[in-house]
């Protein structure tokens, strides 16, 4: 029975480490891994759609992937990310990128698509941080459809007839699971994750979990004064 008990205990010692490292996590992309290094330049995350701010030019990029209804994503943008914009991003060190992983429920996907269709008019950042600020429990029918709609058409200088064409024929559909494909290609299963890198797409670090300001300031810190 002892034996038992000490064998039990061990499995749910493993258990809540693995829980606790795929909330708190950064490494370096590639150290343990024999799989290529995904270069992501700044210039071709914008090309290719990613919402960003910040200056093309800044040095370094950090690319959150993240989900609306993931609550350690909210906690993040009401937390970190204001001192991340403030110190970094407002000075011209930091370039931010959204990327899409919408895993936490049945209605993310839909409110990816919605999100991206604002990126297409200049109002992205406007509708994450509406839906963020309104976050309501996952799958509670707080980023339905017709929900996600009426967040739209909160936002000043919105062409809402322009959203709903895009939001109703999915036309990002395949542009979010290609976000997908990436964060997994990275091993990114839990929100948010982060990828921090030079902007040209080098010297890549993970980074997994709601981190506070100070986690990002070290990594970030030690690459801009790395050149």
């Amino acid at each position: 029975m002892h034996l038992l008990f000490v064998i039990g205990m061990a499995s749910l010692l493993v258990f809540v480490y693995e829980i606790y490292a795929s909330y708190f996590h950064t490494d370096t992309y590639g150290q343990n891994s024999n799989e290529k290094i995904k270069a992501l330049p700044l210039q071709d995350l914008i090309r290719n759609g990613s919402p960003f701010q910040g200056k093309v030019s800044a040095p370094i990029t950090v690319i959150d992937f993240s989900d609306f209804q993931c609550y350690l994503c909210n906690r993040f943008v009401k937390n970190t990310e204001p001192l991340v914009n403030q110190s970094y991003i407002q000075t011209g060190k930091v370039a931010l990128v959204f990327n899409h992983l919408p895993n936490r429920g049945f209605d993310s996907m839909g409110a990816a698509l919605a999100a991206q269709c604002t990126n297409d008019q200049g109002k992205f950042w406007q509708f994450h941080n509406l839906l963020y600020s309104n976050q309501k429990a996952i799958d509670s029918g707080w980023v339905s459809k017709e929900n996600l709609k009426n967040f739209a058409s909160q936002i000043p200088g919105l062409d809402i007839k322009r959203f709903d064409r895009c939001f109703d024929s999915e036309k990002y559909k395949s542009f979010v699971q290609k976000d997908i494909e990436l964060a997994l290609s990275f091993g990114f299963k839990e929100t948010p994750s982060f990828i921090v890198e030079n902007s040209n797409g080098s010297s890549q670090e993970t980074m997994s979990g709601a981190l506070p300001f100070e986690s990002f300031k070290a990594v970030i810190d030690k690459k801009i004064s790395a050149g």
